[in-house]
């Protein structure tokens, strides 16, 4: 019965987790989902590194709303979703998506950060599969 009650509590704890998580990356995803840069970079810490398609450079939050604008443009979404999510060790917040835009299929990283009471993203990566 003990270990009954520990299972039920270890899955308790799972979820709040993982709703907690889904919280922290709900407004990202949908931002990302309408195609809308500037929803998406409400979320962005001032400095953001971004990964498209293997180009890599840091943006001010100012200029990440531009870069992805301009990709949203070039590359209009038909779906995205959030396939998995977790932490690492060091208390980083991460999700991975699938972005479809075409016949062109995107694996997207976001990373966050807990800045204060907020999560701020402080990298995100749209690479092709």
């Amino acid at each position: 019965m003990k270990r009954l009650a520990v299972l039920w509590g270890m899955l308790l704890a799972t979820n709040v987790l993982v709703q907690a998580q889904s919280e922290i990356f709900n407004p990202m995803k949908d931002a990302i989902k309408a195609g809308d840069a500037t929803a998406l970079v409400k979320s962005f810490a001032q400095g953001v590194d971004i990964n498209l398609e293997g180009n890599i450079n840091t943006y001010s939050k100012a200029q990440s709303e531009f870069v992805l604008k301009d990709f949203f443009k070039k590359h209009p979404v038909k779906d995205f979703a959030i396939v998995h999510m977790g932490s690492s060790q060091g208390g980083l917040q991460f999700s991975i998506g699938r972005y479809i835009s075409g016949a062109d299929n995107y694996n997207v990283l976001i990373r966050v950060r807990q800045v204060g009471e907020e999560y701020l993203v402080h990298e995100i990566s749209f690479v092709k599969e």
